[in-house]
This record gives C-alpha cells, structure tokens and sequence, in this order.
C-alpha cells in the first residue's frame, strides 16, 4: 500500500457526493488537491464542485468497475438514510449489497485504501459508560432496518479487512451543518423544531 500522497496522486472515488456529508468529503478532497470522482445514480446533481462524475449505481456491479478504475482510495459515504422506508428491502440492498459490490469492486482494480462511512448506531452501547469499537455488539441491539443495514454493511466491510483488504471505518454520530439540502432525517428534526413543528425533542 502506498503512501497517503501516492494514493491521492491518482483519482478519488466518493459515493454519496450529492448528499450532505459525501459532499463535505469531496470538497474537502478537492481543496487538498485530489482529483476527485463522484458517483451519481441517473438523474442525480452535483452542486458547486466540480468533480469528474461517473454515472453508476451501488447496486450494479458492472457500473461500479467502471467507477473504481484507476483509483487510489475510494470514500464510501452513500447510504440509504432513511429511517423508516414502506420496503425494508430496499435498504438492505442499497446499504449492505452495495456495500459489498464496492468493495468487491475496488478489491478487483487494485484500490489502494476504502474508507467506509458507518453510522454512531453499530457500536455497542455500555450502560453508565461510553461504547468504543471493541463493545461487543450484535444485529439484535439494532433498532430498526436502517441501523440494521448499517450494522450488516459494517460487517461486510469488516471482513473485507480481516482479509487484508485496506479497509478502514468511521462511525459519525448526527452529522449537521450547511448544504443539507435534502434535509438529511437529522437536519430535518432540527429544521422542524426551529419552524414549530415539533413541541419538544427528548
């Protein structure tokens, strides 16, 4: 594996870079240099960057080779935020089997290093204390199909690891800030609240 500089010096890859926190990832990578490579579903948009982008869709594989090549890292920040969808499935597939079709992927074009976003909700809670990565944690703990897709896409990514790919995690916990323009599930009980739409937030 390459230095943090020879990894950079070849395309960056980032999902999610049409969402709030994708975004942020690019811009950043973009004001250090990078050249960054987003990856858009059709019909999505990406403001104010100017990124290469390169149409695809985590849940097809042979978008996603055509996305990872030529790559030195990918960012993997897209994920199906939602925290209730009338098909559970639809998360699963989005989360965890376009988790594994990208790893898959930048696994088979020789990725250098993937940084997979998670989510604060797959690490072990510790009554009184705080949790870290080392509190044991199961699928029963998660609540709800987001957190429960996010767990199984943690899980895959950490196998990935185990095998010696250059995997590493990063758990945010309610991410909020500026270009949330969607909102985001987060950004929206904070904008309700402040409209007085929500009485009170316990």
């Amino acid at each position: 594996m390459g230095s943090a500089l020879s990894i950079l010096a070849k395309p960056v890859l980032v999902t999610g870079a049409s969402g709030f926190v994708g975004w942020h990832v690019a811009r950043l990578l973009l004001e250090r240099g990078a050249r960054v490579r987003a990856l858009l579903r059709p019909g999505s948009r990406l403001r104010e960057l100017g990124a290469e982008t390169v149409t695809g869709d985590l849940r097809d594989p042979a978008s996603l080779q055509t996305a990872v090549a030529d790559c030195g890292a990918v960012f993997h920040v897209a994920a199906d935020y939602r925290l209730w969808a009338p098909d559970p499935q639809e998360l699963y597939r989005s989360n965890v089997d376009g988790t594994r079709n990208l790893l898959d992927a930048a696994r088979r074009a020789g990725v250098e290093r993937v940084v997979y976003t998670s989510t604060v909700g797959c690490i072990g809670f510790v009554p009184g204390g705080l949790g870290d990565e080392t509190t044991p944690v199961t699928l029963e703990d998660m609540t709800g199909a987001y957190k429960r897709s996010k767990f199984l896409a943690e899980q895959v990514a950490l196998r990935y690891a185990s095998e010696g790919f250059p995997v590493v995690i990063v758990n945010p916990t309610a991410p909020v800030g500026d270009h949330d323009f969607k909102p985001t599930p987060t950004g929206k009980i904070i904008l309700d609240f402040l409209r007085g739409r929500m009485p009170a937030f316990v």
